[in-house]
């Protein structure tokens, strides 16, 4: 029964995601959201909270536009989406940022480092056994 109600949980979730991402993009017609991608939803058990993840354009732009525009709009998406859904209560919407595409970014950085540093101190390895080899000829 677990299993049904995760699964029944996912598929709420991936059908708000594909609702609230097409309310944002066609009805919102606040300013200060724009250019917003909703990544992932992540619903309660019961059904009645929504953590609704989305990405913008920075930080500073999200903390100060696109969430206030976000909090703003959140009473009509909610409307919009119980229109939408064939659900007995329609959740209550919270958003979030999301932070994976910056983390995967600074990830990606750390990698490259290590790879650029590992080059290096390849190189240096090879150009003193090089010399080690040309002194002892």
């Amino acid at each position: 029964m677990s299993k049904t109600g995760s699964n029944r949980t996912s598929r709420v979730a991936d059908q708000i995601r594909m609702e609230v991402a097409d309310i944002l993009a066609r009805k919102i017609k606040d300013p200060r959201i724009r250019l917003v991608t909703v990544t992932d939803v992540a619903m309660t058990a019961d059904l009645k909270i929504a953590r609704i993840y989305v990405t913008a354009m920075d930080r500073d732009h999200f903390e100060q536009e696109t969430k206030p525009g976000l909090n703003s709009a959140v009473g009509f998406i909610r409307t919009e989406l119980g229109r939408r859904l064939n659900l007995r209560y329609t959740p209550e919407l919270v958003f979030f940022r999301d932070t994976g595409p910056e983390r995967g970014d600074r990830m990606e950085k750390l990698l490259n480092s290590l790879h650029a540093g590992s080059k290096g101190s390849t190189s240096v390895s090879l150009q003193e056994s090089t010399l080690d080899d040309q002194g002892t000829k």
